[in-house]
């Protein structure tokens, strides 16, 4: 029953101080829906790093320019033009007598250009391809076909459309884009007027992968993309299937020994090339996105440390203000723990509050980025974990219990005769 009475005492007094409550209350709201929102977005970031995955399968290896250590990325990811890799390199490791459990090996390069088509133009990327790039990325087609190994090989003018740069071109015409005449302009193309392409294919829509928009780019014969619009002789990727996930590790062996070889690799300083597989790229990507997010969390604690100040100062304000009514109390019989319990329920209920409308509001939050990125084509999870709710109550309310013992042993420890004089 004292306890009772406790509480309704409690919530008395803060509804006479509404105001103030509410501003003490926000600062706990702020921090613990920061953790809620950091924590559903680091969930929903690895999500959908892991969905690439799916989207690739674990069975693929990437060979890069630029040799980079095992927990970073290559520096060719960095923007520095690395030439070390070139067609030849692609062609050895099409032997199988060397490289026996790939299935499809493909080369490329990308970058950026201008399509035109009649009065209509876009601005997309495009990837410079061999024919094989279908089987190496489960590419499947809506319309045409790809270009074969004759026209890859012999560069010749064809070209096939993401889904997104054909609606964008040919979309609510009624016009069938196959057969159909576009213009390619890149800043280093020979022909000033644009490299006219014949379209061949356009793909189903893919969505994006590594934050990458695989529907507005455009697909051309390798040495189009190296020679005409890029005016280069190197290779930025080669990319490599493997007949199963059991064999990454020795097909990146093998990988290696071919390239150790043709790059006359003697030793550890000479090796000017990279071979990932997609787990690698993943477990990169994830430590980054946890990185990030302890990072981020950390700002959220600050913002609750500040809310536990906020606390720590109103507590004590009331118990200045309320002096004369902690001694009235005492005087007639409140013992020092009565007192206590009022002051810690007080700054408790406050943070539990702030906790609860923290919660709310950082799911709310959550949901709408959610949606968010989802709209912009991201296979993006919702996920609130009762991890982070659990964490944000257990925070919530453990800010209160400590940011408010220090007031209400002040409150418990004063003396009745003086608290009566206080003026």
């Amino acid at each position: 029953m004292t306890y009772w009475l406790t509480i309704k005492l409690v919530f008395r007094t803060l509804r006479a101080r509404t105001g103030r409550s509410i501003l003490t209350i926000l600062g706990i709201v702020i921090g613990v829906a920061g953790v809620i929102i950091i924590i559903s977005l680091g969930a929903g970031a690895q999500s959908l790093v892991l969905g690439q995955v799916t989207k690739l399968g674990s069975n693929l290896i990437s060979i890069q320019p630029g040799k980079s250590n095992e927990k970073g990325p290559p520096a060719q990811v960095f923007g520095v033009v690395i030439n070390t890799l070139v067609n030849e390199d692609a062609d050895a490791l099409r032997n199988s007598n060397r490289v026996g459990h790939a299935t499809a090996i493909n080369a490329m390069v990308r970058g950026s250009v201008t399509v035109v088509y009649e009065n209509r133009n876009i601005d997309t990327n495009f990837v410079g391809t061999d024919e094989e790039y279908p089987r190496v990325f489960n590419l499947n087609m809506a319309a045409g076909r790809f270009y074969n190994q004759a026209e890859d090989q012999g560069g010749a003018n064809v070209v096939v459309l993401g889904s997104t740069v054909a609606d964008e071109l040919f979309g609510g015409t009624g016009v069938d884009p196959i057969g159909k005449v576009v213009k390619v302009k890149s800043a280093s193309a020979k022909e000033a007027g644009g490299v006219p392409l014949r379209i061949v294919g356009v793909n189903v829509s893919r969505g994006t992968l590594f934050f990458q928009d695989l529907d507005d780019q455009i697909y051309l014969p390798l040495i189009m993309g190296q020679q005409q619009l890029l005016g280069i002789h190197y290779l930025q990727m080669i990319n490599m299937k493997v007949d199963s996930a059991s064999n990454i590790d020795q097909t990146i062996a093998e990988v290696t020994s071919v390239m150790n070889e043709r790059h006359r690799v003697k030793s550890e300083s000479d090796v000017d090339f990279t071979v990932r597989n997609i787990a690698d790229a993943v477990n990169i990507l994830t430590t980054i996105t946890d990185a990030l997010k302890i990072f981020l969390v950390s700002m959220a604690a600050i913002s609750l440390l500040v809310g536990g100040i906020g606390i720590l100062n109103i507590m004590l304000v009331t118990v200045a203000e309320r002096t004369r009514e902690i001694g009235l109390r005492k005087a007639v019989g409140a013992t020092n723990g009565a007192i206590l319990s009022q002051m810690l329920f007080e700054a408790g209920i406050l943070t539990s509050l702030g906790g609860v409308f923290g919660i709310i509001f950082g799911t709310i939050i959550s949901y709408i980025l959610a949606l968010l990125m989802r709209h912009l084509g991201y296979d993006w999870a919702f996920v609130i974990s009762l991890t982070s709710v659990a964490l944000a109550i257990t925070v919530s309310i453990l800010t209160g219990v400590i940011f408010g013992l220090y007031p209400a042993f002040k409150a418990a420890r004063l003396d009745p005769i003086d608290a009566l004089r206080y003026e």
